[in-house]
């Protein structure tokens, strides 16, 4: 999504935040990595992105594992095991004073190299973490006018190319998806599957609502997304009928309804693709599941605060 539709990046404390970089804290101005990082490099790593809410990061554990998971895939030492990451990750929010309305980038890349070379042997030492809180909240106008969509031309790749369920620092096909929804005037870009079936979107997961259905994607041309998975969940146990299928553009323009799902903006209905207006805003579905996400994210908070 563009940014004055996202969020509001302008917030004046984010100028005095403290950044965790590999174990020690700086001020934003002296943050800095070494241009031989493998992340500077080849985007040679991992990331995350987690909220904050009530003091907690909302739905901690499934991150870490999501974050673990895909460090073992791409061979790369974290250096760090949960507990050290999750102390990490809260002595960073201790030392900024955040509790509520912050954003955290959690971010590890396999390291310095001793030359720009991709080959992983070129490392010289243990992967750099850092971790970045910033203040930031979706627009209010997010969660009830909701976000335009293009579909673009630029597909989800198969796992045999650059697999899609990696959260990797490689997002050229995702940054170039974005550039075309922007030029097109949209807030984000839809993105196809090789087969021409819906897969996601840039930065968030797609949904539609037909018939009192709730249908997402299969979720092979996707990053497994925690929002997501959560909002399958939530349907299921309020007897919302939730389907993982294939379907076309042909079934989108149709909806009765669709939303986009992330850590950021939680659940955000979209009114309109590729000029065809779905809603005049949040249509009754979505405002129920915002409902629900929201009070599963208070529970999860509060029981990892108990």
């Amino acid at each position: 999504m563009t940014q004055s539709t996202h969020h509001s990046a302008d917030d004046p404390r984010n100028r005095d935040i403290q950044i965790y970089v590999n174990g020690e804290l700086y001020p934003r101005e002296r943050a800095l990595i070494s241009v031989f990082d493998s992340g500077f490099i080849l985007g040679d790593g991992v990331w995350e992105g987690l909220r904050v809410h009530g003091g907690r990061l909302a739905f901690l554990e499934m991150h870490l594992t999501r974050l673990f998971e895909a460090a073992k895939a791409i061979d790369l030492d974290i250096g760090l095991d949960r507990a050290a990451l999750t102390d990490a990750l809260y002595c960073t929010l201790a030392a900024n004073h955040m509790k509520d309305g912050v954003h955290v980038r959690l971010m590890v890349t396999r390291g310095l190299k001793s030359t720009p070379y991709q080959d992983p042997r070129a490392c010289l030492g243990p992967a750099t973490v850092v971790i970045i809180p910033e203040y930031k909240l979706p627009r209010p106008e997010m969660q009830t006018r909701g976000v335009r969509l293009f579909t673009v031309h630029v597909r989800r790749g198969a796992p045999d190319v650059q697999d899609p369920k990696l959260n990797s620092h490689s997002k050229l096909n995702c940054i170039t998806a974005c550039i075309q929804a922007t030029k097109a005037g949209a807030d984000e870009a839809l993105m196809l599957d090789p087969h021409g079936f819906v897969a996601t979107c840039n930065s968030t997961h797609f949904f539609i609502v037909r018939h009192g259905e709730v249908w997402t994607s299969t979720g092979k041309y996707c990053i497994a997304g925690i929002t997501r998975a959560n909002v399958l969940s939530l349907c299921r146990q309020a007897g919302i009928p939730a389907i993982e299928k294939d379907f076309s553009l042909t079934e989108v323009y149709g909806a009765d309804e669709a939303f986009v799902t992330g850590t950021f903006a939680g659940i955000a209905p979209v009114t309109e693709v590729d000029g065809r207006r779905l809603t005049a805003g949040r249509g009754p579905m979505v405002e129920r599941l915002q409902r629900l996400y929201l009070e599963l994210i208070e529970r999860d908070t509060a029981q990892a605060g108990a």
